[in-house]
């Protein structure tokens, strides 16, 4: 059995929601210095708007790029809702990293930070 087969056979309801964490959650854990955010759109997307504290890698960037990706850390994949990012996470767990999905998406981090609200991340 390799190692995808058994994150499957072992994941059972209880865990699935372990693996997402809210946008609250991600700027708590971001300002202690323990998550990164990973954005997972393609440069077309991100050439339009993003977040200068991201470190962004396509999806179909992950396998070349994955010593990018910090070891001691929660990447908390992102993409506008949480399609991809949440393909991106099983990735991440299936090679060894701690990773976590962005529950709502980048839509509604970009909602969390408006107004004056955007001090709340320490950049």
């Amino acid at each position: 059995m390799d190692r995808m087969d058994e994150i499957v056979k072992n994941t059972m309801m209880k865990d699935i929601g372990k693996n997402k964490v809210s946008i609250d959650e991600f700027i708590e854990l971001y300002n202690a210095n323990k998550a990164i955010l990973l954005d997972i759109r393609y440069p077309f997307e991100t050439k339009v708007w993003g977040f200068k504290f991201a470190l962004e890698i396509p999806y179909n960037e992950l396998p070349d790029r994955l010593n990018e990706l910090p070891k001691d850390k929660i990447i908390v994949c992102s993409c506008p809702k949480d399609y991809r990012s949440n393909m991106a996470k099983d990735y991440l767990i299936y090679k060894g990293f701690n990773a976590k999905d962005l529950d709502k998406g980048l839509i509604s981090l970009v909602d969390r930070f408006s107004g004056g609200q955007a001090k709340d991340i320490k950049i």
